[in-house]
Formats: structure tokens, sequence, C-alpha cells
């Protein structure tokens, strides 16, 4: 048995947020085969298409930037634990996130605020909700960032600082939750091949496929850290030097130097539009 299938030998239930598409749906889609009588539940606007009839699904139709439908939806999923799914630990994905593209004075503020709802209030306020589960029969808070969180991202100013802020957030959580059977992963993926890109704005093909990874690709790395208990993954060998070299420097000149190469995505988006 792999290391990752003897983690989830206590498990018995994944919660995702956006398990519709992207990360959260590979999520379930890979978990599922290391241990098909775990019980999945997925908070998203959409229904997860995933092709695999062992798979036991409850679906909690959620629009996670409405603050006040949040606490009716994780009332259910309280519910759901507590009446369908066995006893055991909780594995809770805050996968759900989207961006924006350009300017900050370019971008709607509504589109901003919403941004925010969903990247960073959602995941406190669902953390929160099923924490006391989570303490109750032992789990892991899986939070998925960027490697957006460790520099400033003109360009992508608000959802830059979304991520850094969940990033930071996750790693003091793993802390205050140090000896209570919970811990807490934050999974930094830079350029992935999901629906992202679209919502944030950039024509198709704006950003190559060669600086990225594949959903399948994100979440096996993530859960190699989760069986190993770590606190935090950059994906991808890329990524990795990427922020070690972030690390460097100060961040007003990364600020400049990230705003250089992520102009060159406006510019891909000026060619694709006039092709």
């Amino acid at each position: 048995m792999s290391s990752i299938a003897t983690a989830f030998a206590s498990y018995t239930a994944v919660i995702v947020t956006g398990g519709s598409s992207g990360i959260g749906r590979a999520f379930m889609e890979r978990v599922v085969k290391l241990k098909p009588e775990l019980c999945f539940g997925n908070l998203s606007r959409r229904e997860p298409e995933i092709k695999n009839s062992e798979l036991k699904l409850r679906h909690f139709p959620c629009d996670l930037a409405d603050r006040g439908e949040l606490p009716t939806r994780i009332s259910e999923v309280l519910q759901w634990l507590k009446n369908d799914v066995p006893a055991g630990k909780i594995l809770l994905v805050n996968n759900s996130g989207f961006g924006g593209y350009g300017r900050f004075n370019e971008i709607n503020i509504d589109h901003q605020l919403g941004m925010i709802d969903v990247n960073v209030s959602a995941v406190v306020a669902l953390t929160a909700g099923l924490l006391p589960v989570l303490r109750e029969r032992g789990g892991c808070v899986v939070t998925v960032a960027s490697t957006a969180a460790f520099q400033p991202t003109p360009f992508l100013a608000t959802y830059g600082a979304t991520k850094a802020f969940v990033l930071h957030w996750s790693l003091a959580l793993n802390e205050d939750l140090r000896g209570s059977g919970v811990t807490a992963l934050a999974v930094c993926p830079g350029p992935t091949s999901t629906e992202f890109f679209k919502r944030a704005g950039l024509k198709q093909g704006a950003v190559s496929d060669s600086v990225g990874q594949t959903t399948g690709e994100v979440v096996d790395e993530a859960l190699a850290a989760f069986a190993a208990g770590r606190a935090q993954v950059v994906t991808g060998w890329k990524n990795k030097l990427m922020v070690f070299g972030a690390s460097l420097l100060p961040k007003p000149w990364i600020a400049r130097l990230a705003a250089r190469i992520l102009a060159r995505y406006r510019l891909a988006m000026v060619k694709s539009s006039s092709a």
C-alpha cells in the first residue's frame, strides 16, 4: 500500500469546494481511486461530472461569494457528516478561487470584492464552521494558495494578495491546531491547466502550457505532501525555483520585475484579440 493510501486509512470523508472543475475535481478523481469507500461532499454552483461509478458524492449547491448563503450550506454539511458519514477523519479541501487580470483600476470592483469573498472569506468561514467536527474526528485542512502568494503581483494585485493571505493563514492555522489532531496544508501551484485564466480575462493561449502543470500533477504533489504531514508545498520544480528567487530580493524589486513579466500576458491578450 502506498504512503498516500496509508494516510487515508482512517479517513471517511473528503469535502471539497469548487469540485466541479480544475484542481478540485482532480482531487476527487485521484482520491476516490485510492479509497473508493470515502464519502465526498462538494460545494460549488455546478455539480461535478466525474465518470466513476464508485464515487459516493453529495453535492451542496453553493455560491461561495454569497456570505448569507454559506451558513446554511455549512449546517447542511454538518448534518450530512452526522447522519450519513461513518466516524473517521475528515479532509477539507479549500480549493475554490478565481482571479482578475489587469491594472487595479481596470478591473470591476464588484469582481474584486467577489474575489475576496471566495478566495478569503469563504475559506475562513467554512473552516471555522467545520472545525469543531474536525477537532472531534481528526483530519486535515488543505487550502489551495498559489505561487502568487510569495510576491506582489501587479496586474493581479487583489488575486495575489488573497493568496498571500491564505498561505500565511494556513501556516498559522497549522500551528494553532498543533496537538489537536487536525493539521493544515497550504498548496501553492503556479500556472495550471484550469478555467482560471479564462475567468481572469485572459484569452486562450495567452499563457504557454510549457510553464504550467496539469491539475493531476498538482494534486499528486499535494497528496504526497499531505501524506508526509507537511505544512506547505510549492508544486513543480520551476515554481520552486521562482519562489526561491523571489525570496532573495526586496519586495519593491520583485514587484517591478513581476510587473514586467505579467505585462507580457497583457500583450498576449491584445494579440489574441486581434488575431
